[in-house]
């Protein structure tokens, strides 16, 4: 069973950077009156949040399944179903930005096409991963554990590249707004031990 666990740390490891990028959806609290640009946030929050938790979800059962030293066929169904439902997390947060519509402030209309544009190529690259997983030789050790290596690489590099539209979306007065959502906030905090 050795040589799968370092991967398996180092996938777990990459895994809970993606999880930042979701989490970047959250401003300051402000109190400035927008009654536009708040509605516009409810409405993008509202709808980000249930995504968020899906790919919370999905983060945490890749870690679970890759900090186990399980069997290579366990990791790779867990990888896939949780790459697929990541992906579609993603798909939909781009759905729910573009049916927002765009923010009402300076420059809204491209904050929101590169923040879908953005969301849509997270989402191919999940599926891309999830592809790449479902292809691995799980009856090879040694070939499964380069393969997943290639997989963590790439998904650290998904992480580190994944926040900019996001970031500038949430610019100025539409972080502020959005930071004021319950939602919002709910989507950026940490699970809770509450039932």
């Amino acid at each position: 069973m050795e040589g799968t666990n370092p991967v398996n740390k180092k996938l777990a490891a990459a895994l809970s950077g993606g999880a930042v990028l979701v989490l970047a959806l959250s401003g300051c609290s402000s109190d400035d009156g927008n009654k536009k640009l708040d509605d516009w946030a409810k409405k993008v929050c509202d709808q980000v949040q249930p995504q968020s938790k899906k790919i919370a979800d999905a983060n945490a059962a890749i870690q679970k399944e890759t900090s186990d030293n399980s069997a290579p066929a366990d990791v790779q169904k867990t990888d896939s179903k949780a790459f697929q439902d990541m992906s579609d997390a993603y798909k939909a947060m781009g759905t729910s930005v573009k049916n927002a519509g765009a923010p009402p402030v300076d420059g809204g209309q491209k904050k929101m096409d590169d923040a879908v544009k953005e969301l849509n190529d997270i989402s191919k690259s999940y599926g891309d991963l999830k592809k790449k997983v479902d292809g691995l030789d799980t009856k090879d050790q040694a070939a499964f554990a380069d393969g997943l290596k290639g997989v963590a690489g790439e998904l650290d590099k998904l992480s580190k590249s994944g926040n900019e539209a996001l970031d500038k979306l949430q610019d100025g007065d539409v972080g502020k707004a959005m930071g004021k959502q319950e939602s919002c906030k709910s989507a950026s905090a940490t699970p809770s031990a509450k039932s």
